[in-house]
């Protein structure tokens, strides 16, 4: 049988070894130089335009980020429910109330329009995902903010590169998240980078993550160890020399598979927004359990299921959304199937997943 095709696989090489033994050799291994360099680096490479802190893992910066926004008990913050956990986990760690919006069927993001619906006089903010790496509808969700008066964070976990009429993901809200996770276009091995839009915020999360001190021993808050070491952030700033070219092999695997693909509804990219594919992601309108199962079994394809329990089901969030006020985020959940795009691929590689679904799609499996 051919070689098992992976749905992810992170790309670590002789440079990103290279760059941990000089860290290893320095014995400067907790946070220090390296982290400094790759924050600035980080916002540089992406055109962010502001500020960015590096921490141990996406969730960390979410949660960080929200509460240096001044997010607390009491407050409500609107969500996505097709998304991952940790979107409405960061919320509810601050005491917050996570609030779950529907989102669009276009782009698997949060519908501006649901948000409308979904504000109250608890309403902080608006917690857009840039979900499989396509910008969410941000100069409305931007123009619902100014008008009611809210902020936004961005969950941008997987959208590395992404932008929306040329303006990147991370630079429209007060903060934005990018994960720095093994899987993700581009890894740390594992942590997070926050890039902010405000000065006190940006001051507070530099705080939360080192155990509230700016000057060791003067703590100013009751703070966390999140920091980032040394290693991971060398990682990192290796890897930013990687991530464009790999974004384009991502982008061009995309094409080809949205090219040959039938029996499935291959993703749009909506006009002015550009997607950098963490996730290549169909619908299957008819048994996607059993197209997965039987491309693995008959070609030797691996897939992914992201998210077929939306965060409104899961237990610590059940009950507090009906499933029939999120239609599009049922039918998402039911349909979705993500087949790899990743750079290591082969031209044989993608031809054999177009061979497995369209094979199965036609044979009705």
């Amino acid at each position: 049988m051919n070689e098992f095709i992976p749905p992810a696989k992170p790309l670590i090489g002789d440079e990103e070894r290279a760059a941990v033994d000089r860290v290893l050799r320095s014995g400067m291994l907790a946070q220090g130089p390296e982290v400094k360099a790759f924050e600035e680096e980080f916002s540089e490479h992406f055109g962010l335009g502001r500020a960015c802190v590096a921490v141990n893992s996406g969730t960390s910066g979410q949660h960080l980020g929200l509460l240096s926004s001044g997010v607390k008990a009491g407050d409500e913050v609107i969500v996505p429910s097709f998304t991952f956990a940790a979107t409405c986990n960061s919320v509810a760690l601050t005491g917050a109330t996570p609030v779950f919006a529907d989102i669009d069927a276009d782009d698997f993001c949060i519908s501006p329009a649901a948000i409308e619906a979904r504000i109250t006089e608890r309403t902080k903010g608006i917690m857009p995902v840039h979900l499989y790496g396509h910008p969410a509808k941000m100069d409305q969700i931007m123009a619902i903010a100014d008008k009611h008066g809210l902020q936004v964070y961005e969950d941008a976990a997987q959208a590395h590169g992404a932008s929306l009429n040329g303006t990147p993901v991370g630079a429209f809200g007060t903060f934005a998240m990018f994960s720095l996770y093994p899987t993700k276009n581009m890894t740390s091995g594992e942590g997070g980078m926050v890039s902010v839009g405000d000065a006190e915020v940006e001051r507070l999360m530099r705080l939360y993550r080192n155990q509230g001190m700016e000057r060791q021993y003067h703590n100013e808050v009751v703070g966390f160890n999140t920091r980032m070491t040394d290693i991971h952030a060398a990682i990192g700033r290796v890897q930013l020399t990687k991530v464009g070219a790999w974004t384009k092999a991502r982008q061009d695997n995309a094409a080809f598979l949205s090219a040959n693909l039938e029996g499935v509804t291959t993703p749009p990219v909506a006009e002015g927004a550009v997607h950098v594919y963490h996730q290549y992601t169909v619908r299957v309108p008819e048994d996607r359990d059993g197209l997965a199962a039987a491309l693995k079994e008959q070609f030797n394809v691996g897939s992914g299921m992201f998210y077929p329990v939306p965060n409104h089901q899961l237990k610590p969030f059940a009950g507090t959304t009906d499933d029939a006020d999120l239609p599009e985020t049922m039918k998402a959940a039911a349909e979705c199937l993500s087949l790899p795009v990743h750079p290591s691929l082969s031209q044989a590689d993608l031809e054999r997943i177009v061979e497995g679904v369209n094979t199965l799609a036609k044979a009705g499996a």
